[in-house]
C-alpha cells in the first residue's frame, strides 16, 4: 500500500469559494464605510492603515480596496469552471449551454444598467457600462473561453490579452498627447470612449468611464486568471495540498511579474493597466490558496459562515443596497437624540446597524434555503 494521497474529485461546488465571494462583497455593503467611521476616533497606525487601504488609488498605485473589483471577476471565473463542467458532465447539450452563458450575460448586463438609473435618464444620461455590466461580460467571454480552450491555450489566450493591451497604451498615440501617456486625459482607453462610447460617461470631467469600452478587454484577463485557478481546483488528478501550493505559486510569480512591469506600466484600476491585472490576480490566488486550504482542506469553517451567507447571494445583495436605503433605516435606530448622545460614535454606530440589517436579511434567506441564482 503506497503512503502518497491519491488525487480525490474536485465537488461540484467548494465553500471555500463561497466565503471567499462573501469576505469581499462584506467590505462592499458596508464594513468599508464602518472602518472609515472608526479613523477619526483614533490614531493607532494600524486602523489608520486599515482605513486608507478601503480607499482607491487617485490614481496610479493600489490598495486593499483596489482588489475588491477584480477579486469579484476572478471568483466569476473560478465559479464558471465548477458551474458549466457540472452541467456538462450531466449531459447538457453544449446548445444550451451556450444559451443558457448568453441569457445570464443579457441579465446581468440589464441589471447593470438597472442599478445605475435605468431609463429614468434621458438616452443620453443613461450609464451603459458599469460594474454588473462589466461583470457580464467577463462572464460571457469567459465562459466561451472555457469551453473552447484548454488550460494552454486560456494561458496563450491570457498573455495576448494583456500584451495586446499594453500596445495599445502604449505605442497608439492620442491626438495632442504622446504615445504612451497615461494621464488622465491622454490614455488611450479614455480616448476610445470619448469616441465611441454612447450615454453618460462617470469622469464626465475627461469623458471617460473606469468600466468604458478597451478597459474591459484586460478585465477579461482577470476572469481567465480565474477560470485558470479553478481549472487546477477542479483538477481530480492533483491533491488538495498540491493545488494550494499551486496557487500561491502561481499568485506569487503574479505579483513579482506584475510589480517588475509596473516600472514601465503604471499599476492603475481606472484604466485596469495589464500590470494591474497581475498584481490583482496575484493576490486573488493567494486568497483563493489561504481560503481554500483553511475550510476545504483542513475544515476549519465555523468561522467562514457568516461569509458562506453574504457569498451565498452576492448578487442580491450588492442590488439591494443600492436600491434598498438601509442608510436611512439604519437612522431610525440610532439617528435623533440617540445619534447625539453616541457623539463622535454615532456614524459608526449607523454603519454597524447598516450591515446588521443588511446579514439579518442574508441569514434568513440562508436559513430557508433561499437563493438567487441569475
Amino acid at each position: 500500500m503506497s503512503n502518497v494521497p491519491q488525487p480525490t474529485p474536485a465537488p461540484a461546488r467548494m465553500l471555500s469559494v463561497d466565503a471567499l465571494r462573501g469576505f469581499d462583497m462584506f467590505w462592499i455593503i458596508g464594513a468599508d464605510t464602518l472602518v472609515a467611521g472608526l479613523k477619526p476616533l483614533s490614531d493607532w497606525p494600524p486602523l489608520v492603515f486599515a482605513a486608507d487601504q478601503l480607499e482607491h488609488a487617485q490614481w496610479h498605485g493600489f490598495t486593499f480596496y483596489d482588489l475588491i473589483f477584480p477579486l469579484f471577476v476572478y471568483l466569476v471565473g473560478v465559479s464558471i469552471t465548477f458551474a458549466l463542467s457540472s452541467r456538462l458532465a450531466a449531459g447538457g447539450d453544449r446548445r444550451d449551454v451556450y444559451l443558457r452563458i448568453a441569457r445570464r450575460t443579457l441579465l446581468l448586463y440589464v441589471l447593470g444598467v438597472f442599478y445605475y438609473g435605468g431609463l429614468s435618464n434621458s438616452w443620453a444620461e443613461i450609464r451603459w457600462v458599469g460594474v454588473l455590466q462589466r461583470i457580464a461580460i467577463c462572464y460571457g467571454c469567459g465562459a466561451i473561453v472555457f469551453l473552447n480552450f484548454r488550460p494552454r491555450g486560456q494561458l496563450v489566450l491570457l498573455a495576448t490579452i494583456l500584451l495586446g493591451y499594453w500596445a495599445l497604451l502604449e505605442f497608439v498615440p492620442v491626438p495632442g498627447f504622446e504615445p504612451g501617456d497615461y494621464t488622465p486625459e491622454g490614455n488611450v482607453a479614455g480616448h476610445v470612449d470619448r469616441l465611441w462610447l454612447p450615454g453618460r460617461a462617470w469622469y464626465r470631467e475627461w469623458g471617460w468611464d473606469p468600466e468604458g469600452l478597451l478597459s474591459t478587454l484586460p478585465a477579461v484577463g482577470s476572469c481567465l486568471i480565474g477560470i485558470l485557478s479553478g481549472e487546477l481546483l477542479r483538477a481530480g488528478r492533483i491533491v488538495p495540498q498540491r493545488k494550494t501550493l499551486g496557487l500561491i505559486a502561481a499568485g506569487l510569480a503574479a505579483l513579482m511579474l506584475g510589480y517588475a512591469w509596473s516600472y514601465a506600466l503604471p499599476i492603475n484600476k481606472k484604466i485596469w493597466t495589464s500590470s494591474y491585472v497581475l498584481v490583482a490576480g496575484g493576490y486573488c490566488c493567494l486568497l483563493m490558496g489561504l481560503f481554500y486550504q483553511l475550510i476545504d482542506i483542513w475544515n476549519w469553517r465555523r468561522w467562514c459562515w457568516p461569509l458562506v451567507i453574504i457569498g451565498s447571494n452576492a448578487i442580491l445583495i450588492y442590488m439591494a443596497a443600492e436600491l434598498v436605503p438601509f442608510d436611512k433605516i439604519a437612522l431610525r435606530f440610532v439617528g435623533g437624540d440617540v445619534g447625539a448622545w453616541l457623539g463622535e460614535w454615532a456614524g459608526v454606530a449607523a454603519a454597524a446597524v447598516q450591515l446588521g440589517l443588511e446579514f439579518a436579511i442574508l441569514w434568513w434567506m440562508y436559513t430557508k434555503r433561499i437563493f438567487i441564482r441569475i
